[in-house]
């Protein structure tokens, strides 16, 4: 069955869509007016780098099975869709007009599917034996989500790792960790027998090349467990928040091995944590399979490479974990003073801003 998919953002979220094209879906990506103009226009194309080929395969969306739109985020009914993908960085949903989208997708209660490092409030609230209140000033706006049911909405880990080419056009994606997608299923059954259903699309999909059909990487993973894409934490506290420097910014490469003592002590403290909620240690990715992928990220993180360029808010998965441990009775030196950092590094850009 072909569905009717709503994807908010079309930077990470063409990723995505390269993906379940091959199953056949209409794919519509909310972005911004020259982004839309040249996705209408052209498409997109993602390079995907494939184990035993010298050079990366090329998915242009105009050649797949589905079919793929755009357009800005006003005049979308999200009830003509079977389900929302959330694909910006948390900051950006209270943009005028994001917000009342967003708005509109929760009261319309069609299944929704964050693939956001910051797992939306409403989906934090399916952990059990939380205070949710007190983590709110995690969120750079905590109202937006205010109308969501968390029956109606999931996470899915964004562990694939993608870059605009520095020489390419707003339409292009390069894929730099081909990891898979990580998604818990949703509370109500026929919504997760959606995600199911994609999954065997990515699954079966199969690539034409010179030398035949071949199987590409990048798979979407439906699991049963609410806390899978939280794995995810850990990997962001020990690498993506500690690219950030009082000086500046570093790769995340050396932000985790550059110090590997330290990142261990905050990813198992991070792991830990996420035990203590609840997940199956399973559920999770241990450190030494972490840190070796860690090597082939060379560039910063995306939020440490905001902050520097001025970003008066960012994602703030950092705050979010603190917080929760210290429901928990539990804190770590090493992380209490990252978060202070990027604290720190945010007041002075809102202040430059605020100056401007």
């Amino acid at each position: 069955m072909a569905y009717n998919i709503l994807l908010m953002g079309a930077s990470y979220g063409s990723l995505l869509a390269s993906k379940l094209l091959f199953g056949g879906h209409s794919i519509h990506l909310v972005c911004l007016p020259a982004e839309a103009d040249l996705i209408n226009a052209e498409g997109f194309e993602v390079r995907l780098p494939v184990r035993g080929r010298k050079d990366p395969v090329v998915l242009r969306s105009r050649e797949l099975p589905g079919k793929v739109t755009a357009g800005p985020a006003s005049g979308i009914d999200p009830k003509s869709y079977d389900l929302v993908g959330l694909c910006m960085q948390e900051p950006q949903y209270r943009a005028p007009g994001v917000r009342e989208l967003l708005d509109a997708v929760a009261k319309s209660r069609v299944p929704c599917m964050s693939i956001m490092n910051m797992p939306p409030l409403p989906y934090v609230k399916r952990v059990p034996g939380l205070d949710y209140a007190a983590l709110e000033p995690a969120y750079t706006d905590p109202r937006v989500w205010d109308s969501f049911d968390s029956a109606t909405i999931t996470l899915n880990s964004p562990d694939p790792q993608a870059i605009r080419p520095p020489d390419g056009k707003a339409n292009e994606l390069m894929v730099t960790l081909p990891t898979n997608f990580k998604c818990a299923k949703f509370d109500d059954e026929r919504s997760t027998a959606i995600l199911r259903q994609l999954e065997k699309d990515v699954d079966g999909a199969r690539f034409d090349t010179p030398e035949g059909k071949i199987e590409l990487p990048v798979k979407f993973r439906v699991y049963d467990s609410i806390f899978v894409p939280l794995a995810k934490w850990a990997m962001l506290l020990a690498g993506n928040y500690r690219c950030v420097t009082k000086d500046g910014i570093r790769t995340a490469q050396e932000a985790v091995h550059s110090d590997i003592e330290t990142s261990r002590s905050v990813y198992n403290f991070v792991f830990d944590l996420c035990v203590k909620l609840g997940a199956k240690p399973e559920d999770l990715v241990p450190f030494e399979k972490y840190a070796a992928a860690a090597q082939s990220l060379v560039r910063p993180a995306s939020a440490a490479r905001a902050l520097q360029n001025g970003a008066p808010n960012i994602e703030r998965a950092d705050k979010l974990v603190q917080l929760i441990a210290r429901q928990k009775g539990l804190s770590l030196p090493a992380i209490d003073a990252q978060v202070a950092l990027v604290d720190e590094r945010l007041a002075a850009n809102r202040k430059k801003a605020a100056a401007a």
